[in-house]
């Protein structure tokens, strides 16, 4: 199962202990799972929780007092759901562990075992994931099948279900067609039975074909008999199906009323993209289902691959928006001269194209790939007034078993193209599951020479969203967001590169950059006769970095600028367990007047006490409450408790993400003190929102 950004965990944690509840949600978080934590201090709290907010998983801990163990599996079965418990112990034993799976625990985890906490999260989410698919499948299908069933029932085109030949089910129009009065008359019956003397032989062949469990032909022309013993051309289209569980094959019959080659040709013509000739994308994406079907079933390999042109825009920017089809076809002709006889190829949308290659392992996926990428980079595109030279980029997928899924086939190849895209184009990145290891070490190494080249090269920048006082005096406030600049006219999000550099020790070069930059900008304002205060993002990195430190301290004296302009933020689970080191980072820049800021606060289980250890100069509310906040109430009145023990506490309180009219007047009603958002002012390269 991957987990993306949009994803959280629903965590209910049964632990008398707020810091160590704490500490397993931190440790999570660090790993890349975004946790919605909630912690009852006693049962009715438990109840309460696990009715109202429908969590996705209970961590319990063994010898818990507030809500004993027996109490928490107690209230778990009463509600009926799939509602996985798992066990926190300090130790294990025999003993132990069968004591609590024979009260129902699905797993157990070794407290203070970060990785052991995490591995154990992650399966028993995916499969809880994986069990709520299923029944959601489950009740699709059984919708889908009684919706078929109707439209079949009252469909114009004569239907019939066929099981090792005979009729299981026909439709009115499939009666009709033939002179039957009702289903009974022709229940058992052969279909065979519906043909012309003359075409019985062939006919025999096909079915024989079909019981070895051959694959049915789309379209198979025959010459039909009616009850009555008249006879007429007719066209049959198999298609594999299912009927009350049953394997069996669906027969659209049609009457074949004018001439059969312009039939096929037509046929044809509906299948192809009529700029390039390829095949369109409906048709593309039904050769690709049956590949994947075949995958799944016959263990088969086969390899899909996504090509667009890079910079696709600025070509048409050349060559006007007149000419694209002529680009477009330029494109298929040149694909088409590349790929093997049996690749599928096909125009996917506007400017991307499909290849499929069927019955192929990595090695020839990669191959074709990387042909295909040479192919336009060593050659010129001609259209009736230009000639151009481009490159491509390619993502692609090795379909095997562990991805037998067109979804996650399509999803993973768009994932790769837009990797392939960030990276600077001219790429292909293939995603194999069998060697995601391997493609993944590719890729990490591909965006550590980036992020590289972009600190030596100062390929970095900033840009800059308001944020508006809801109460008080007008006053200049922006947050500053990093960017990474790609091609002309492209910027990358830090969401992409982020991880990469942290896990390569590269987040404390990125953080002097970044502050850097923010003290040149405050110094400008200042001269221009501006005082703008200036929110950056720093991450957990630069807690014990002396040379930020100084860095600080320099850039502040060189730039003549006013330390208190510039507010730092750190994400409060950092701050919760980096808190000795954030402490002692806040005491040394507030004495150059630099303030320091929780961000993605209210996300911890108990946020408010960690204030008394560190002093924020501002709360910006965790965006998770900004969600749905004119109709959900559980986020409004969590935003009000935060707005009022805030104002207790003499704190100053932020929200982003403002999507509506609606959810500022909330805010104002509530007393948070600045808000930001696109429905605001939408970050830019430019500093000029007007703030009277």
């Amino acid at each position: 199962m991957q987990f993306g950004k949009d994803m959280v965990l629903r965590l209910l944690i049964v632990d008398d202990s707020v810091e160590a509840a704490e500490a397993i949600v931190s440790g999570l978080r660090n790993s890349g799972i975004a946790v919605r934590p909630s912690r009852p201090e006693n049962e009715t709290e438990l109840a309460a929780l696990i009715g109202q907010q429908q969590p996705d998983l209970v961590l319990a801990a063994r010898e818990a007092r507030n809500v004993p163990l027996p109490k928490v599996m107690q209230q778990v079965d009463s509600t009926g759901k799939d509602l996985p418990v798992v066990v926190l112990l300090d130790t294990v034993d025999d003993a132990r562990l069968l004591e609590v799976l024979s009260m129902g625990a699905r797993s157990v985890i070794l407290r203070g075992h970060t990785d052991h906490v995490q591995n154990v999260v992650r399966a028993e989410w995916a499969d809880l994931e994986a069990r709520r698919s299923l029944r959601r499948l489950e009740s699709q299908v059984r919708e889908t099948e009684r919706r078929c069933d109707s439209l079949i029932d009252s469909s114009r085109e004569p239907i019939a279900y066929i099981h090792e030949g005979m009729h299981i089910r026909a439709n009115t129009a499939y009666l009709e067609i033939f002179g039957f009065e009702s289903f009974e008359e022709i229940e058992g019956m052969s279909l065979l039975d519906m043909v012309a003397p003359g075409q019985v032989d062939g006919f025999k062949q096909l079915l024989k074909q079909l019981s070895k469990g051959e694959a049915p032909p789309p379209r198979y022309e025959t010459e039909a008999r009616t009850l009555d013993g008249s006879h007429f051309a007719a066209v049959m289209e198999f298609t594999p199906a299912t009927y009350e569980g049953e394997q069996c094959l669906q027969v659209v019959l049609r009457r074949q009323e004018f001439d059969p080659e312009l039939a096929r040709e037509v046929e044809a013509l509906r299948q192809r993209d009529q700029v390039t000739g390829l095949l369109n994308r409906a048709t593309f994406l039904r050769a690709l289902e049956d590949a994947v079907s075949d995958t799944a079933q016959n263990n088969a390999h086969h390899g899909l691959l996504l090509i667009e042109p890079d910079h696709y825009a600025r070509l048409l920017q050349e060559i006007g928006l007149d000419a694209s089809d002529e680009l477009i076809a330029a494109f298929g002709e040149r694909l088409r001269t590349v790929i093997g006889p049996d690749d599928v190829a096909a125009r996917f949308s506007e400017h991307q194209f499909a290849v499929l290659t069927p019955n192929c392992d990595y090695h020839a996926t990669s191959a074709l790939a990387e042909r295909l990428r040479a192919a336009f980079a060593d050659h010129v595109l001609e259209t009736a007034s230009r000639s151009l030279n481009t490159t491509v980029s390619i993502g692609g997928v090795q379909i095997g078993e562990k991805i037998a899924s067109v979804t996650a086939v399509l999803g993973k190849a768009s994932q790769c193209v837009q990797s392939s895209i960030g990276v600077g184009g001219n790429r292909s990145e293939l995603f194999d599951p069998g060697a995601a290891d391997r493609a993944e070490s590719e890729r990490v190494e591909a965006w550590v020479t980036r992020i590289r080249d972009a600190l030596d090269a100062d390929r970095f920048l900033m840009n800059y969203q308001p944020l508006i006082n809801l109460h008080g005096e007008p006053m200049e406030m922006y947050e500053a967001y990093l960017r990474m600049q790609g091609e002309p006219g492209e910027l990358v999000q830090p969401l992409t590169f982020l991880q990469i550099a942290e896990e390569h020790g590269l987040l404390w070069e990125i953080d002097r950059w970044v502050v850097g930059k923010a003290i040149q900008v405050i110094g400008e304002r200042l001269r221009a006769g501006k005082r703008t205060t200036l929110l950056v993002k720093i991450t957990q990195a630069s807690l014990q970095d002396e040379s930020l430190l100084q860095h600080i301290e320099e850039q502040l004296a060189r730039q003549n600028a006013e330390g208190r302009l510039l507010v730092l933020q750190l994400p409060e689970s950092k701050v919760f367990t980096h808190l000795r080191a954030a402490q002692e980072f806040q005491a040394r820049v507030a004495r150059f007047g630099v303030r320091v800021g929780l961000e993605q606060f209210g996300s911890g289980l108990n946020s408010f006490q960690m204030l008394s250890h560190f002093d924020a100069a501002f709360l910006k509310i965790d965006r998770a409450f900004m969600e749905d906040l004119t109709s959900n109430a559980d986020h409004q009145q969590r935003i009000r408790e935060i707005a009022a023990k805030a104002r207790e506490l003499g704190k100053q309180t932020i929200s982003e993400f403002v999507q509506d009219a609606a959810s500022m007047s909330f805010l104002f009603a509530a007393g948070i003190d600045y808000a930001q958002g696109h429905f605001l002012a939408a970050a830019g390269p430019e500093m000029d929102y007007d703030f009277q």
